[in-house]
């Protein structure tokens, strides 16, 4: 399973759904891939997410959101129990220093195999890195969100990749780094291939 958001904040687009979404249907290292988009409202996008592991059972999901301002792709390593908005999301709702589940532990780690992926990624040439703050807006809440459902099943391997904003999105905010839609699209590709591939 991986997943993208819809627009927010006035985007005419989210490229982590553009990019996630033409990897439906594909065979990656033997194994389906689902795609499909989460919205980018709090408490909602855990509420489809949930359905959507309880439906598809799958052995490694991949959330994706965008992180303008952001130069590389970033695996991230921890969610945070919290939500703290910046901005509105696209219900309006703007949480200040909320848990995104009562009386949850503090983080979670990704189970993903972090290093590996990167170590792969930048061997290809794709511009990426560890990150140790996934936020604290809607994409920290799904990876929060996710890992928590996941807590009991050791065996799926889960996490999140915040990505750049796409050049056509860069060209609105003046001097903010981007990456192409289809670039993102291969490096998912095969951070997906190694996430399956390397044993847990």
């Amino acid at each position: 399973l991986v997943t993208g958001f819809d627009p927010f904040e006035n985007e005419p687009i989210n490229p982590s759904w553009e990019a996630v979404r033409t990897l439906d249907g594909q065979g990656i290292a033997g194994a389906d891939i689902v795609a499909r988009q989460l919205p980018t409202i709090f408490g909602e996008s855990n509420k489809v997410l949930g359905k959507l592991l309880q439906t598809l059972q799958p052995d490694v999901v991949i959330a994706v959101g965008q992180a303008g301002g952001r130069a590389e792709m970033a695996i991230e390593r921890v969610a945070i129990n919290v939500d703290d908005a910046r901005i509105p999301d696209n219900a309006g709702q703007q949480p200040i220093d909320v848990p995104v589940v009562a009386d949850g532990p503090a983080a979670y780690f990704s189970t993903l195999p972090i290093k590996a992926m990167r170590e792969a990624l930048r061997g290809a040439g794709f511009p990426v890195e560890v990150s140790q703050t996934a936020g604290t807006y809607v994409c920290n809440h799904v990876f929060y969100g996710l890992m928590h459902a996941l807590r009991r099943q050791r065996a799926v391997r889960a996490g999140f990749i915040h990505i750049p904003y796409s050049p056509a999105q860069a060209s609105g905010h003046a001097g903010a780094a981007s990456l192409p839609v289809e670039t993102v699209t291969a490096a998912l590709r095969l951070a997906l291939k190694v996430a399956l591939k390397t044993p847990l």
